[in-house]
């Protein structure tokens, strides 16, 4: 699985960094820095929780 950004639908609202700032950074402009990244299963409960976090939509967990 893996956690995917749509760069262009962040409003930098950060609330994914709030739910774990390791597995969701933020950039100096306060916007999400997630690269489309490899997920293991003990990560999936928090980027989950990240995803849904987002109001905009912009991240997404896919197989």
């Amino acid at each position: 699985m893996r956690l995917r950004l749509e760069h262009g639908q962040c409003a930098g609202h950060a609330l994914c960094h709030t739910v774990d700032p390791a597995l969701f950074p933020i950039d100096d402009a306060g916007y999400s820095a997630v690269d489309d990244n490899e997920l293991d299963s003990a990560d999936l409960g928090r980027a989950h929780a990240g995803v849904n976090a987002c109001p905009e939509r912009a991240l997404a967990i896919e197989e």
